[in-house]
């Protein structure tokens, strides 16, 4: 159980990181050989590997997007006895946006966390809403 209180914590504070636009801090729990995988509705859709990369997806969802703001809804955990090993998350979201030509979108959904040692290593994200991406990224 203490496991778990541990990884929502830092998924808590990752959100917030990314809702106040502090992409290093957002990626403090990233390991460094880390994969992102963003569905393919849009041009930045794609598997990112390694933190730099990473970093370079999320600085230009900054950019893109002045104002966000991330809520995790829901959160599960596959061990919730876990604090170093491994361990799988998923955590139901919503997101309230304006990208940078002021349009305003809403979304929900789910990302699936692979986590080693306590860093994530695989963070691969599901969307439910494909029209609502291309209007965040300028692409509708």
């Amino acid at each position: 159980m203490i496991g778990a209180i541990i990884a929502k914590r830092k998924l808590n504070s990752a959100f917030d990181a990314l809702n106040n636009r502090d992409v290093d801090k957002f990626l403090a729990n990233w390991a460094d050989e880390a994969t992102f995988i963003f569905p393919g509705y849009v041009s930045v859709g794609g598997e990112f590997k390694g933190k730099p990369a990473i970093r370079d997806w999320f600085g230009r969802m900054i950019k893109q997007c002045p104002k966000i703001n991330f809520m995790a809804r829901h959160v599960c955990i596959q061990n919730i006895f876990d604090m170093t090993g491994t361990n799988h998350v998923a955590v139901e979201w919503d997101v309230e946006l304006t990208n940078k030509d002021g349009i305003q979108v809403k979304n929900s959904g789910v990302t699936r966390i692979d986590l080693k040692m306590g860093k994530a290593v695989l963070v691969k994200d599901y969307i439910f809403d494909p029209e609502a991406v291309k209007k965040e990224w300028g692409e509708a």
